[in-house]
């Protein structure tokens, strides 16, 4: 099974970035949305069927946090998983994500296996390399 997974940040760079390392670490992916803001995120979220979301923090006009908070409280959205990948290794901002919705939370800098295992036990999915 494919998963359809949503990327969040405003670095183009960085959702490239993602994406590449979703492909090496042999995580299912149908497709492969991009976001530059959670705005952006919310809108993609309402048109298209996602799986999972996978968020930086620090954006522009809507951040990750924010978007955490709405999709939290959205009766049809909340039952997205969104995962926050970030810098911010804060346990106060760790819990303060979780409680707010966050089905789970990476830290920068990850490695592939790191990632997949986090998005397997959200989704959970086991890996299966065929």
């Amino acid at each position: 099974m494919a998963f359809n997974v949503l990327i969040v940040d405003d670095s183009p760079a960085m959702r490239a970035f993602v994406g590449r390392v979703l492909e090496i670490s042999g995580f299912p992916v149908g497709a492969r949305l991009e976001a530059g803001n959670g705005e952006e995120a919310l809108h993609l979220l309402g048109e298209q069927w996602i799986d999972v979301v996978l968020t930086d923090l620090n954006m522009p006009r809507m951040d990750g946090e924010e978007l955490v908070r709405r999709v939290g409280r959205d009766e049809l959205l909340r039952a997205i998983p969104v995962v926050v990948i970030s810098t911010d290794r804060t346990e106060a901002r760790v819990h303060r994500l979780l409680s707010l919705g966050a089905r789970g939370y990476v830290k920068k800098p990850f490695l592939p296996e790191a990632l997949r295992e986090e998005l397997e036990r959200v989704l959970g999915v086991g890996y299966d390399p065929n």
